[in-house]
């Protein structure tokens, strides 16, 4: 054990409760002291940042919703009125709107950053979703999102009608988990539309029979938005922030991320499991868990917004609680 590592073992074990009775807080806490190096570790600033892209395949029947809803999601976000703004709100997050690629083209409003790779995806059904090349561009704009700023803490959320069919097809190639296990209703399938979306997934998959990486899975399967949050992730990581993982798309963005630069899993919190059951199979190959677990499947970034408070809460208790010697209070025997 290092010398950092002891101080920070005896700070934390100091304080006035018994050992380890604060739970995954004291973690949390040591996971923040780590990524910044120091035992004093500042928790003020955090930023959630929703991108939005569509899915070619979600014009073959694998969502409850028209492909519209993205665009017109993109434009309550601007508006401040989705559960992601009134969260972002609420614990004093900076919110942030990317356009990764809707369709409709760009909005050319200062509520939303224009970052489109295209108007959508192709539909991974019938060809790749992306060329590896817009990939590249994709994690490479993310990267530079994931950097920018002061923040201490990003928190990264999705828009985009199709993406948890994206969503599974890639965590299904980089996890190899059944499809079974990793398709659920989305947006509200009912019984048949969940069938039929899990069929079209399997004929998409089938469709590529090579082993894939994360940069191929993501081209073949994934989303603009899915691959620019990766690279959002990988940013953040880099500036040594805390990336707060939101719920089962995010959580596969970070999947990616993590297999592109396994450094990059040190600074992840995963914030939330999902309603989605394909969260869990990914919460468990990456070995993580969840802070909260609340039975949301919205995706938006609300989960990370909502965990934020914990994140902040861990930091105080790292700095400002009390240790036995300084309160005058009797250790354990």
């Amino acid at each position: 054990m290092t010398e950092f590592e002891q101080q920070l073992s005896a700070k934390i074990d100091g304080k006035t409760k018994p050992l380890g009775a604060l739970g995954q807080i004291e973690i949390l806490a040591a996971k923040v002291a780590r990524l910044q190096g120091r035992l004093d570790p500042v928790m003020e600033r955090a930023r959630l940042v929703i991108f939005a892209g569509d899915h070619g395949i979600a014009r073959s029947g694998v969502s409850a919703y028209p492909v519209e809803v993205t665009r017109q999601m993109v434009l309550n976000f601007a508006g401040g009125g989705a559960a992601a703004n009134v969260f972002a709100r609420t614990n004093g997050l900076d919110l942030t709107v990317v356009n990764a690629g809707v369709v409709g083209g760009r909005f050319d409003m200062p509520q939303v950053r224009d970052e489109p790779l295209g108007e959508g995806t192709g539909n991974s059904l019938i060809g790749p979703a992306m060329r590896v090349d817009t990939c590249e561009k994709a994690l490479s704009i993310g990267r530079e999102i994931g950097a920018e700023g002061d923040w201490n803490a990003c928190a990264f959320g999705e828009m985009g009608i199709g993406n948890t069919s994206a969503a599974a097809l890639v965590a299904h190639r980089l996890t190899e988990a059944p499809l079974t296990s990793l398709v659920g209703r989305g947006t509200g399938m009912d019984d048949d539309g969940l069938i039929r979306k899990h069929e079209t997934l399997s004929r998409a998959s089938a469709r590529v029979s090579a082993q894939l990486g994360p940069m191929e899975a993501l081209a073949e399967f994934g989303g603009f938005e899915i691959a620019m949050m990766a690279g959002a992730m990988l940013g953040a990581a880099e500036a040594q922030r805390m990336v707060l993982v939101d719920g089962y798309i995010a959580s596969v963005a970070a999947l990616a991320a993590a297999r592109i630069e396994p450094k990059a899993r040190d600074a992840m919190v995963f914030c939330h499991l999902s309603g989605e059951p394909g969260h869990r199979v990914v919460l468990d190959t990456m070995g993580a868990k969840p802070l909260l677990q609340l039975d949301m499947r919205l995706g938006e970034g609300t989960g990370a917004a909502l965990a934020w408070p914990l994140v902040r809460a861990s930091v105080a208790m790292l700095n400002d609680m009390a240790s036995f010697a300084e309160a005058g209070v009797s250790e354990a025997e």
